[in-house]
């Protein structure tokens, strides 16, 4: 049993036993390879959420009509990243015991490799669909083998060959590519392949894991990592309908998001608009 978060996401105040969905918040990046911030995207998700409306236009439905909880932020203790990912994992654990959706607000995109420990022990048949300008799937990264640049990686170790499907993909070395070829589906730079994905997993258990910085820089620059070339943001809110929409996800998580370099604030606008589709599609 969790205790409500006295600040939420808009309308995720719902009771705890009468949420199928629950959120979390994992202001984690202490693996952050080149501009690190992502420690504050929680906290200005939920301050900055209150800008937009809790009606979808887009879907036509209205958060108001179902019931979320946000559990709040765990207490993350930094400079020791295997306590981090442990404490990611038991808070995931209780909410699946709970019968209930985790659904994580990151931090650095290594917090996924928590959640997924997790969700995978539950769903053997665990399928992940990630969302991300990087592949994430080095061996290790100046010698670390848990970075957020090797999150994907860490997970295939878990998962094994045919579980993971990458999209949107414009980054990374070149072993990581070959590496992909092997083991991975990837669908480099777009979204083309995601029907037919969607079809071939459709029945499985489904991670959801979105790196926001598939967006292209000019909508989101407030990453640590901006990467050219990216999808824009109605290609990436239809692909999350049709997959949150479609599939059975039992976990999912939203990354990336440093908000002190947009100070614009439209960046965390954005994080914001996504967590709703993908809320509201879920439900």
């Amino acid at each position: 049993m969790l205790n409500k978060n006295i600040q939420t996401f808009i309308a995720c105040d719902a009771e705890y036993e009468d949420s199928e969905i629950v959120l979390f918040g994992a202001g984690f990046d202490g693996t952050t390879s080149f501009r690190p911030g992502t420690r504050f995207a929680p906290s200005a998700i939920r301050n900055e959420s209150f800008g937009i409306e809790t009606y979808s236009p887009y879907q036509d439905k209205d958060m108001l009509d179902y019931s979320y909880f946000d559990s709040g932020d765990i207490e993350l203790p930094f400079g020791d990243t295997q306590r981090v990912l442990s404490d990611i994992e038991k808070r995931t654990q209780t909410i699946l015991d709970d019968g209930k959706v985790p659904f994580m607000i990151g931090g650095e995109h290594l917090v996924t490799l928590g959640a997924v420990r997790a969700v995978s022990g539950k769903y053997d048949d665990l399928y992940i669909i990630h969302f991300d300008a990087h592949a994430d799937l080095r061996e290790d990264y100046l010698g670390q083998k848990l970075s957020h640049a090797c999150v994907l990686r860490r997970c295939h170790d878990i998962l094994g060959d045919g579980r993971i499907f990458q999209f949107g993909i414009r980054s990374g070395d070149r072993d990581e590519f070959t590496f992909a070829r092997e083991h991975t589906f990837m669908n480099k730079f777009n979204f083309n392949n995601l029907e037919e994905t969607v079809e071939k997993l459709r029945g499985r258990n489904i991670y959801l894991t979105v790196d926001l910085d598939v967006l292209d820089p000019s909508i989101f620059p407030g990453t640590g990592t901006p990467e050219a070339g990216g999808v824009t943001f109605d290609e990436l809110r239809r692909a999350l309908t049709l997959v949150c929409s479609e599939l059975n996800i039992v976990g999912c998580d939203v990354n990336e998001l440093s908000p002190q370099y947009d100070h614009s604030g439209v960046s965390t606008a954005v994080a914001c608009k996504i967590i709703r589709e993908m809320l509201l599609a879920m439900s």
